[in-house]
């Protein structure tokens, strides 16, 4: 019989005091099997606890592993999680707002494709929220890079949710992988293309007419680089502008939002001084992306650089430690990069908890 694994005790409160620490717990509960306690969640926001998308993400991890739960009510500050076996199978999970569906699956997609389990999950909420990725990065710039390490992950859009209407729905399908392989990103290569775009939804064209030119003429890219995507007017009102840069080594891209009151033109601005940071400091992997690797990366091995590391990362990288000590570590590099490391000699071999973390 197995033994219990000791409860992890965790302080909501850490580092940036968001949602972060929930998800990176939720996402290695379920990877190593270990329970943890969370108290104080979400304590630095404005509403502290569990919010709509927080419970879904919760909901969504208990389901694929029959977890036992306390505390899993709306507005709650205090969270106990006990996992059992990691499942594949159907689901379906609706936020109920415009909160968003891609922390939701990025909380499900490690700890599944570690499981080596066959999902599909199908969200609805918001797909385009300003503090979080957007469904089209996860597509173009998160799910390639998991490809390349050996998973067996998609996500389709199907309908665009922006706040605070939300409506969104997406569908992701993890299927079974034998292995993860490192990952190694030390290096951005040539930049080989350049793309701008432009969603609207129940807005006026012109908004993001001068979008795009003012972005465009910021950065010295061709006319041609840019795009203009309307979207139905149910799906909105909403606008996002995007800029994506595909290297040698990998695809980033950056993103801001139109809000009520704010010019186009301050919009692209904003996007532009994004981008040119990232351009500046020389290092592949942008700061949201570098948060994003963190947990496939102790997973796997390899190493990435990437530039100053936000609060989520160290949150991220504080979490993901108290789950698996010593897995990721971080080397200090010129023009304040960082190098992120993680030593695993071999790939890592799925389905079975026992083989990865003893």
């Amino acid at each position: 019989m197995t033994e219990p694994q000791a409860m992890i005790t965790l302080d909501g409160s850490q580092g940036e005091g968001g949602g972060q620490v929930l998800r990176s717990a939720l996402s290695l509960a379920l990877i190593t099997g270990r329970p943890f306690t969370i108290e104080q969640i979400r304590a630095r926001r404005s509403r502290p606890g569990l919010l709509r998308q927080h419970l879904t993400a919760v909901q969504a991890a208990a389901h694929f592993c029959d977890a036992e739960l306390e505390g899993a009510t709306p507005g709650s500050q205090r969270l106990r999680f006990v996992p059992g076996a990691v499942r594949g199978g159907e689901a379906r999970f609706a936020i109920g707002s415009a909160g968003s569906t891609v922390l939701v699956a990025q909380t499900l997609i490690p700890a599944l494709m570690a499981a080596g389990v066959e999902a599909r999950v199908e969200l609805s909420g918001g797909t385009h929220n300003t503090q979080a990725p957007t469904a089209d990065y996860l597509t173009q710039v998160y799910l390639p890079l998991l490809r390349r390490m050996g998973a067996d992950v998609e996500l389709a859009l199907h309908r665009h949710g922006f706040y605070p209407a939300g409506g969104g729905e997406l569908t992701l399908h993890i299927r079974p992988a034998t292995a993860l392989k490192p990952l190694v990103l030390e290096t951005r290569g040539e930049v080989r293309e350049r793309r701008a775009r432009v969603l609207l939804a129940a807005l006026p064209l012109i908004v993001g007419e001068r979008e795009l030119e003012t972005l465009l003429d910021r950065l010295r890219w061709p006319v041609d680089a840019g795009q203009i995507e309307p979207l139905p007017n149910d799906q909105g009102p909403g606008n996002t502008l995007q800029a994506t840069l595909v290297a040698e080594g990998l695809t980033e891209q950056f993103c801001t939002f139109g809000e009520r009151g704010v010019p186009a033109e301050r919009v692209a601005h904003q996007l532009a001084g994004i981008v040119n940071k990232h351009l500046a400091h020389g290092a592949p992997v942008g700061v949201q992306l570098a948060d994003q690797l963190m947990l496939p990366l102790a997973l796997a091995g390899g190493r990435y650089v990437t530039g100053p590391l936000s609060g989520h990362s160290l949150t991220n990288l504080e979490t993901i430690g108290a789950f698996l000590p010593g897995r990721l570590q971080q080397e200090a590099l010129e023009q304040r990069c960082v190098r992120i490391v993680s030593e695993i000699q071999t790939p890592t071999q799925l389905n079975s908890r026992t083989s990865m973390f003893t």
